[in-house]
């Protein structure tokens, strides 16, 4: 079937005369809900050391949390709680992404100074601050998405990249690859292209976004533990880390 472009919400259902809006949106919201909870266990039971671990567990846990409250509060029953019900699945999410930021600043605790460590963790609370408040005062999601973009594409995958890069760490390049793979999600929600209306481009972004999650979890199993990080022995160049990273030579 041709993909086709949508402007039109999706169909509400009722259950048990119960109203449900947006009810694939909602499943889909839940299926990124299971995989995020499915990666914390996982990775709880692991039990591994370090920050780095300890921040990948709460990015899966809190990120749970966030499209839990987004499909329920934010689509299923929005006629009944209003748009301000938004705002917490909005909010959370973004500290879920600025817990992975952290994640993998404390991964490259190892082998960057603690000079550039310190930058980098207070960039992470600044940018989360800035862009909670202005989504609380504005109601926008614009923030969120800004944010988004900003914690993936600009500090996650730069900073999987350059430990990719030093260590030929394979979690790093696994998680690199995720971030480019997740970012479709953002192509299918800005250009709102859809199967259908019952598979809009809100299901397809969550859709993204589950394997995404899937995906970044086997890159925090790929890791390891920090004291196992050790530099490249033999230094290689920018280009060359460019071309393992889609060759996944070490």
């Amino acid at each position: 079937m041709p993909l086709l472009l949508f402007q039109t919400n999706q169909p509400s259902i009722e259950v048990f005369n119960v109203l449900i809006m947006e009810p694939v949106v909602t499943l889909t919201d839940l299926l990124v809900t299971g995989v995020c909870l499915f990666a914390y266990v996982k990775l709880k039971k692991l039990d591994r050391p370090g920050r780095s671990q300890m921040f990948f567990r709460m990015y899966f846990l809190i990120m749970a949390f966030a499209t839990a409250l987004g499909g329920i509060t934010g689509h299923a029953f929005q006629y009944t709680l209003g748009m301000e019900w938004k705002l917490p699945g909005w909010l959370i999410s973004m500290l879920a992404i600025s817990a992975l930021e952290r994640g993998m600043i404390a991964f490259l605790a190892p082998i960057v100074s603690d000079k550039v460590r310190t930058s980098l963790e207070v960039a992470n609370v600044v940018e989360l601050l800035a862009f909670a408040v202005l989504s609380f005062i504005t109601l926008e999601f614009l923030y969120v998405k800004i944010h988004t973009a900003y914690g993936l594409g600009l500090v996650v995958f730069p900073l999987c990249f350059y430990a990719f890069w030093k260590t030929g760490n394979e979690g790093a390049r696994v998680i690199c690859l995720s971030v480019l793979f997740t970012s479709l999600a953002a192509f299918f929600y800005l250009t709102e292209i859809a199967i259908s209306k019952w598979f809009n481009h809100l299901d397809i972004s969550h859709t993204i976004m589950a394997v995404g999650a899937y995906f970044f979890y086997r890159g925090a199993l790929k890791m390891g533990e920090l004291s196992q990080i050790n530099v490249r022995k033999h230094e290689i160049s920018l280009g060359s880390a460019w071309k393992k990273l889609f060759t996944g030579a070490p």
